[in-house]
């Protein structure tokens, strides 16, 4: 079986060796020179043709006046001209079986008609800086960067041309093997790209800036091969997926936030979300040069050389949800043995000394730490600060155990303002990562000790398969095997009596009107113990909300937790947990999933979502509630979520009861 045409067309615009500069310039300083310049700096290229309509030479190489005039189709284009041209240019390449183009400019206006001039012709940008190919020696860039950058790991992909220049002019070491700029990926989109990547064996991790979802089947055909080949993704997303505003009127469209279907895709394929830049090139350098903890599910230790700052790294760590590691009894009374008198053993590790022997003591402790069977990965908080007396002693520590142990060692300073970056080279070019400030540095250890092989979802169309029979909703989730409470709609006083006779005393009574917030109207009645209380309850909700009204069983008191299907246009149906009742838009936490999953999956959902997790189990004296139900009425919520028709924008139930016996669907909004 041959290779997909369009990855052999991605791979020759990626890979080319012969490049036409369309717009080629002598003139120092102008985008042209600098888009000559880099083409004629790519090491991997055999041939770069000019092409400037007047001048015979630029920078001491012979032009063509117009592309037209090649004696052969080339690999690459680079189009350094004006946007009126753009289109003319791109048509010309199409037709002369070019193999790619790079569109620097922004092409306002110009995106339908340059994606039908380009036809099956891949194309980078429009607006964007173009990319680097360090594992193939390209340079299809419009400035010049600096000529010392080192092929390596890192994959990266960004929306944004800022970001592009600034990942590769960090002081970092981040050594990639592709760097594209794609812009507005009028043709090429990220997928493209990633493929691309993972089939270049010198990638081993992946970093994304992105703003939007593109070729979306393909984005996650990309993210799958990526958890399958164990390569750590991490990406930084901004902006928001538009979810129709049709869900604003259901808990669970409001509830899941425009920011839901990046989190439910990125949740699905184990990427790792970073909240800041900071946070992203932490992670990357960790998991590019750093070395990774033997098993998944281990956890961090780290070591201090002040009482202060260990405490400020167990506060901030509290609050970011990054947990230290317990220590075995035998580490703790190791490090007893070896710590000053007055310090107590433990993790946070505080090893302040007035001794001589610095180095020895915070080798041996760091290796004691590495050692506890719980530990993935060792830190050595301080700051990095240039040492005025020559004592090197930190550093010197964790070069020591580096060497010996076959274990992660990583610098964590507590400032990116107080590093002193020659010390800091020097432990990156023994493999030992350097993070830059405490926050984002903790949050990229989480990632690592986090990181896990995951299995993705079955690959859906983005759309749902429609063959649900939606009418009524209780009838609905019970066909799923979602336990549902004993419920009728009536539409007379008699009726409701008899209803709540066939029920079970005591009964609740709920208008049927499609309202999402029934108790924000008075659309709900609790505790109805006699036909009396239920016939004036009719009667009420009959004269204010319509004589539909739905008599049910009194649940048992319970957790109260809101799960619903909210419909992402990119992603189709997404799966939303929440705290329930009348507080599910009152407080934030909340998960969104990808669908379909299992009870394991939706296990570990429930403790993504601490509140959630707590209520569980149990609070206040409260037993806690049967997680294996929970789980099992979220599996069973995420395969009804592909079976919606389209014209189903949302499903919300709240509140779903939890109590030690099993869960119970109180009540169900279908809209």
């Amino acid at each position: 079986m041959g290779e997909d045409p369009r990855r052999a067309a991605v791979r020759r615009l990626l890979e080319p060796r012969s490049i036409a500069v369309v717009g080629a310039s002598a003139r120092p300083g102008s985008f042209g020179a600098r888009l000559s310049t880099e083409a004629l700096r790519s090491p991997g290229v055999e041939r770069v043709h000019l092409v400037h309509p007047h001048h015979p030479e630029v920078q001491g190489q012979p032009t063509v006046p117009s592309l037209a005039d090649l004696d052969e189709a080339v690999d690459l284009v680079l189009l350094g001209v004006p946007d009126a041209a753009l289109v003319d240019q791109v048509s010309l390449a199409a037709k002369r079986g070019d193999g790619g183009a790079v569109v620097f400019g922004s092409a306002t206006g110009l995106a339908e008609p340059l994606r039908a001039a380009a036809g099956d012709l891949p194309m980078v940008g429009g607006g964007c800086m173009g990319y680097l190919n360090l594992a193939r020696g390209v340079r299809a860039m419009g400035y010049l960067e600096r000529d010392d950058l080192t092929p390596g790991p890192i994959a990266f992909v960004t929306h944004s041309g800022s970001v592009f220049s600034a990942m590769l002019r960090t002081h970092r070491r981040l050594d990639y093997s592709l760097v594209v700029s794609s812009g507005q990926e009028l043709v090429t989109t990220t997928a493209d790209y990633l493929h691309y990547a993972l089939d270049l064996p010198q990638t081993r991790v992946i970093g994304l800036f992105l703003e939007t979802m593109r070729s979306i089947d393909s984005l996650r055909a990309a993210l799958a091969r990526a958890a399958d080949q164990d390569v750590a993704v991490v990406a930084l997303t901004v902006g928001t997926s538009e979810v129709g505003q049709s869900l604003v009127a259901a808990h669970s469209g409001a509830i899941a936030g425009g920011d839901a279907a990046w989190e439910a895709l990125l949740r699905a394929y184990g990427v790792h979300r970073a909240r800041s830049l900071d946070e992203l090139i932490d992670t990357l350098e960790l998991f590019a040069i750093g070395r990774r903890p033997v098993r998944p599910g281990l956890g961090v230790a780290s070591i201090h050389d002040s009482g202060g700052e260990r405490t400020y790294t167990a506060d901030v760590a509290e609050r970011l949800g990054v947990s230290f590691t317990q220590l075995s009894e035998a580490t703790l009374g190791a490090l007893s043995a070896r710590i000053d008198d007055g310090l107590a053993a433990g993790n946070p590790l505080d090893v302040w000394s007035t001794g001589a022997d610095t180095e020895e003591l915070f080798a041996d402790c760091l290796a004691m730490l590495a050692a506890d069977d719980s530990v993935g990965v060792t830190a050595l908080a301080v700051d990095l600060v240039e040492e005025f007396d020559g004592d090197d002693s930190y550093p010197e520590a964790l070069l020591r155990v580096q060497a010996e142990i076959d274990a992660p060692f990583v610098a964590l300073a507590p400032s990116s303002a107080a590093v002193h970056q020659p010390t800091a080279a020097r432990l990156r070019a023994a493999g030992i990562p350097v993070l830059e400030g405490l926050e984002p540095g903790l949050r990229a250890l989480r990632h690592l000790v986090t990181h896990r092989r995951v299995t993705p979802p079955p690959l859906t169309t983005g759309s749902a398969s429609g063959t649900a029979e939606v009418g009524d909703g209780f009838a609905l989730l019970s066909s799923y095997g979602i336990p549902v409470a004993g419920s009728r709609v009536v539409t007379s006083p008699d009726d409701s009596v008899l209803t709540a006779e066939a029920v079970g005393w005591p009964v609740a009574l709920k208008t049927a009107a499609a309202v999402a917030h029934k108790v924000d109207v008075g659309g709900v009645v609790l505790g109805l113990t006699d036909a009396a209380q239920v016939q004036a309850a009719y009667d009420d909700l009959a004269a204010r909300l319509g004589p539909a009204v739905l008599v049910q069983a009194m649940a048992p008191a319970g957790v109260e937790l809101a799960l619903g299907v909210v419909r992402d246009p990119h992603l189709g149906p997404l799966v939303v947990l929440a705290a329930g009742g009348t507080l599910v838009e009152l407080v934030a936490q909340r998960v969104v999933a990808l669908p379909p999953f299992d009870e394991s999956a939706a296990l570990a959902l429930l403790g993504e979502v601490p509140l959630i997790s707590r209520l569980l189990d149990g609070v206040r004296g409260a037993p806690p509630a049967d997680r294996t139900a929970v789980a099992g009425a979220l599996a069973a919520l995420s395969r009804l979520a592909l079976d919606l028709p389209d014209h189903v924008d949302a499903l919300d139930i709240n509140p779903l009861i939890c109590t030690p016996d099993g869960v119970l669907a109180v009540d169900v909004l279908v809209c």
